[in-house]
């Protein structure tokens, strides 16, 4: 007898068994006959089955025998759920190819949710088509007819043809917790038919009512709802927004029916408050993404312990006698960089210096740990959710004013041309002399003794700030030469009240210093970069791969709609200056705004890497981040690797490992952190546009789709048109972007007219209406 010992090497023996070319399906008798295995190993025989059951790798046959669950006809893949109920079965893929989606309707959906992975069986193909050869019935009559064009057969393009299946099996569950709206409902029971009053003719008293808890889910999707015991609910009361953790899933066949058998069953884990209110809301977004707001004890210790050190020069270069200052957002609390100029013959010597949070947080302490997890601050907007401890972000490694601090310095030579040159990394001690604001200075630069703020900002010139835009105009003019893209994008800044709800949604606009700092970390970024790489040691590259042929098909259609060349697009070796030719002819003619919206769709995502490749948007060779290490994880990552060079650790294997994993981790917190920046940033535009219910406003067509379209007003608040709210039939072009009925055409870039009609803080969604 053959034995297995662990669980590992019982399932992969059974894997080999069922896979091989002879295998007919088997009971688990004769699985145990042919495996040899013991009598004493039959437990961790059937463990085995059960677990490669439950993953979808095995299945029964009719006759209850066990076979490879493609041998059976049943697929594995991940449940994508509708708001109407049904939903869709991405296969999983086999072999490294993916298979089309399979539609699956409710009442075969088994009660799979969002994001389960489950186990279909296909049953045959379903024909899908929103619209064919369907007569519209008339909704009103005369002048209140709201759908004449719809009155009369359509003719819309062959429905495609889709497979549809049933679940099986729901193989793992993705939502195990749910956040959604507590309410107490309170039920009182019928009396008895037939009977109001007892045999003496006394009234029968009314039976006790009750309470009874529930829960819906803020997500769509989930289309049921959560019964909560008394004993489950902790402190929630109605109206609160709560995270549920489930007990029970709901039963496919009554999800609607709100009985107990049919309905979810959970327990309250945490309350946010009251669902309308602010706080409640951003703190549930922040929990859904996965984003800690909480320091734990040892890393607050930590940050206290390393924050009560003494500055001292220690052998650092001694720069606190120059000329070095910050420039932010007047709201900035954590300052990372500071900037000096200097003239050096004919060129530059540009000083980037960057506050050093590496000399303070350690490889493996809990700080360093704390700022892997986490990956970046995030900033909505009065409030931040930071990567460290305010100890350390708005304290010891903060570039505050008149304050000795620890940087790492590069020290960035460039000729007349603004050409790199060199670069030096220094360990350097400095004291910023000016706390300088954006708006301040670009009030300065422009109105000089004029200038409300020129006291504060006198002693810069004449020889700091005007060589600084010297030098900036150069460097913005080498990177148009070279065709890195640079847009306009708009970006909503909030005016709150004391009560921290937004007042007003302004559209923030970027001045001359705002430029300048941006080209002066683009420049340091590049040459730390570069540094890395031409000493042979590991680095966090930022990298952005072009973008596919599709896509730029796509948008070169786009692009020649509205009129523009777009034979730049057409070169053997696309790179970013043919994107810029083109955008920079839509910036004269003025549709620049239209242009950027389906240029960026175009582009793929940044990302990092620790492998070393272009920049495709910048057109760099190579590029990291550099310039912000106490708000992200890859810049400090980088900052350990350099302080570690120039004190001649040049370990290879052990830098290549951790920038590989700091890498990783940090794409995927940053996607995280934007999503959740993303949402609270819509949901402070839904709690604005609350109260202007009815009240019309102008915008542009920011997106079109086949459900409606978007519309942006000038502050950036977006809202949607539901296709169903226009008269008539729309054809949808995805290439031309574009909404068609007869005559009537709404297009990306169109401007329109639009009515508030509704404003939800639950799924931050902005309803308008065509004026």
């Amino acid at each position: 007898m053959q034995k297995y010992h662990d669980l590992a090497g019982m399932t992969e023996a059974v894997m080999s068994l069922t896979s091989s070319d002879g295998y007919v399906p088997m009971d688990a008798d004769d699985i145990a006959i042919v495996l040899s295995v013991p009598e004493e190993e039959s437990g961790l025989l059937e463990q085995a089955l059960d677990t490669l059951i439950s993953s979808g790798i095995l299945a029964r046959t009719k006759r209850g025998k066990l076979a490879a669950a493609a041998e059976t006809g049943l697929i594995s893949g991940t449940f994508r759920a509708t708001t109407r109920g049904f939903g869709f079965v991405t296969p999983d893929p086999v072999s490294g190819k993916s298979a089309p989606d399979l539609y699956v309707t409710r009442e075969n959906s088994l009660g799979a949710l969002n994001g389960d992975h489950v186990q279909v069986k296909p049953i045959g193909p379903r024909t899908t088509g929103r619209h064919y050869d369907v007569k519209y019935e008339p909704r009103g009559k005369g002048k209140h007819r709201k759908n004449r064009a719809a009155d009369k057969l359509l003719s819309v393009p062959e429905p495609e043809q889709t497979e549809e299946a049933v679940v099986t099996r729901v193989l793992e569950r993705a939502v195990t917790e749910v956040i959604g709206k507590f309410c107490e409902i309170i039920e009182r029971p019928p009396l008895p038919k037939g009977r109001r009053r007892t045999k003496k003719g006394a009234k029968l008293p009314r039976p006790t009512a009750h309470s009874l808890f529930i829960v819906h889910p803020d997500d769509p999707k989930l289309t049921f709802r959560i019964r909560i015991a008394p004993s489950m609910r902790g402190a929630a009361k109605d109206g609160d927004k709560v995270l549920v953790r489930l007990t029970k899933y709901p039963l496919p066949s009554k999800l609607n029916h709100h009985t107990a058998e049919g309905d979810a069953a959970g327990k309250v884990l945490r309350v946010f408050g009251d669902s309308e209110s602010r706080g409640a809301n951003y703190q549930a977004i922040l929990y859904e993404n996965g984003v800690r707001t909480v320091f734990d004890e040892d890393v607050l210790s930590e940050a206290e312990r390393v924050a009560a050190e003494k500055i001292v020069p220690d052998g650092r270069l001694d720069l606190r006698d120059e000329t070095i200052f910050t420039i932010d957002g007047p709201d900035a609390k954590d300052f990372d960089d500071a900037i000096s100029l200097k003239r050096d013959g004919d060129g530059y010597i540009l000083g980037v210096h960057i506050a050093d949070v590496s000399h303070y947080v350690k490889p493996g302490g809990a700080l360093d740990r704390e700022a892997f997890e986490r990956g970046t601050s995030i900033y909505f907007a009065d409030r931040v959710v930071p990567m460290l401890p305010e100890k350390l972000s708005d304290g010891v490694c903060s570039l505050n004013r008149d304050t000795d601090k620890y940087t790492l310095s590069a020290l960035i030579s460039l000729d007349a041309d603004a050409r790199i040159i060199s670069v030096e990394l220094r360990e350097a001690i400095i004291s910023s002399k000016v706390r300088g604001v954006y708006p301040e200075i670009n009030d300065v630069l422009e109105k000089r003794e004029g200038s409300e703020f020129w006291s504060k900002y006198a002693f810069l010139f004449p020889d700091t700030l005007p060589l600084m835009v010297e030098l900036y105009e150069k460097l913005a003019k080498r990177s148009a030469e070279r065709g890195a893209l640079e847009m306009e994008t708009a970006e909503a800044g909030f005016v709150l009240d004391a009560s921290g709800m937004p007042v007003d949604v302004i559209c923030r606009s970027r001045g001359v210093s705002e430029k300048m700092i941006e080209q002066f970390m683009l420049a340091a970024n590049e040459a730390v970069a570069g540094w890395l790489n031409s000493l042979g040691m590991p680095c966090v590259y930022r990298v952005h791969d072009a973008p596919n042929a599709e896509k730029v098909q796509n948008f070169a259609v786009f692009a020649h709609g509205l009129g523009l060349d777009i034979r730049p697009l057409r070169r053997k070796n696309l790179d970013a200056r043919a994107f810029r030719e083109v955008y920079d002819e839509a910036r004269e003619k003025g549709l620049d705004g239209v242009l950027s919206v389906i240029l960026l769709r175009s582009l793929m995502k940044a990302k990092y890497s620790s492998v070393a490749a272009p920049h495709f948007g910048l057109r760099c060779e190579l590029y990291c981040h550099f310039t912000s290490p106490i708000r992200r994880y890859p810049d400090l990552a980088v900052h350990r690797i350099v302080r570690a060079v120039l004190r001649g650790d040049i370990n290879t294997t052990k830098f290549g490992d951790f920038a590989e994993k700091a890498a990783v981790k940090s794409s995927e917190n940053e996607l995280r952190a934007l999503n959740a920046e993303r949402e609270i940033e819509d949901l402070y535009k839904v709690l604005y546009m609350s109260d202007k219910i009815g009240e019309e406003f102008e915008g542009v067509i920011s997106s079109v789709n086949s459900f409606g379209f978007f519309v942006e007003l000038p502050n950036t608040v977006e809202g949607l048109v539901p296709i169903a709210s226009l008269d008539g039939y729309f054809d949808y072009d995805e290439r031309a972007m574009t909404l068609t009925c007869g005559k009537i055409v709404y297009r990306l870039g169109d401007t329109v007219r639009i009515r508030v009609v509704r404003c939800d803080t639950v799924t931050r969604r902005i309803d308008f209406e065509i004026c």
